[in-house]
């Protein structure tokens, strides 16, 4: 994944957000992260002159915002012409097995149920840092 990737985080739970951020980084993943709390920000953000221009990106999603309901981003995301390319992972803990196919359905790449236990979460999240170090993304362009 080259150092032009920018992660876009969608999460409304700070401590988690501390918590992904910080197991990415222990990944050696020095990659810009912009944090997000609610949908519409990062939907402002998304759609933003900036990122049409800069992508590549990957966005790691939660789907329980305050505001907004992930899914609802995720499709929009992947109905526009140039977001589309970018991988998004959702990262949430519903795991309500028709959630997660609608989610795939939808153009999702990976689904991440968050584990409830901390040790656990830290252990999926150090993991998705590994898969994010030899991960390819598209340029949006």
């Amino acid at each position: 994944m080259s150092h032009a990737v920018k992660i876009v985080m969608v999460e409304d739970d700070l401590g988690h957000a501390k918590l992904i951020e910080k197991n990415i980084r222990r990944a050696n993943i020095s990659n810009e992260i912009a944090h997000f709390a609610d949908g519409g920000a990062a939907m402002d953000y998304l759609f933003s002159e900036e990122v049409r221009l800069n992508g590549p990106m990957l966005i790691l999603l939660d789907l329980n915002l305050p505001d907004m309901s992930g899914t609802d981003i995720l499709i929009r995301v992947k109905a526009d012409e140039r977001l589309r390319r970018a991988p998004v992972v959702i990262l949430t803990t519903t795991d309500d097995k028709q959630e997660i196919q609608r989610c795939y359905d939808l153009g999702c790449n990976v689904y991440i149920t968050k584990p409830v236990d901390y040790e656990s979460f830290a252990g999926a999240i150090r993991q998705l840092g590994l898969f994010l170090s030899v991960m390819q993304a598209p340029d949006i362009e």
